[in-house]
């Protein structure tokens, strides 16, 4: 099968499979016990759009283990890349404050969380 045929298929897997769990099939869908609280976290902006992961300390985590978690975060710090690398250099950095994001799941130790699938707001 044509390379670019399997990548447009595999996208178009992911998006649907993407849109049923966004969409709310009941099963895994957000709520109070699966929410997040975190102080600070960063957040890398390439040139193509936002990580889907982001970095965050000072967080209170949900008990229970879900597909899909709602976070909560007093100071967003997203850095903005000049290109799709770290040493290609940072172009600007914006603060933003009282944001909500939503991710598939999170790694933690030593008081860092990394949050990943996280999709763009």
């Amino acid at each position: 099968m044509n390379f670019a045929l399997k990548r447009l298929l595999g996208a178009t897997a992911a998006v649907a499979t993407g849109a049923t769990t966004l969409l709310g099939t009941g099963v895994g869908t957000a709520g109070a016990a699966d929410s997040a609280h975190c102080g600070r976290a960063e957040q890398a902006m390439w040139t193509e759009g936002p990580s889907r992961n982001v970095t965050a300390h000072h967080c209170s985590l949900p008990d229970d283990k879900r597909r899909w978690y709602t976070v909560e975060i007093d100071t967003l710090v997203q850095t903005h890349y000049k290109t799709e690398y770290l040493n290609g250099g940072i172009n600007r950095t914006e603060t933003l404050h009282n944001e909500t994001i939503r991710c598939m799941g999170y790694t933690s130790g030593n008081g860092t969380v990394n949050w990943f699938g996280c999709p763009p707001t």
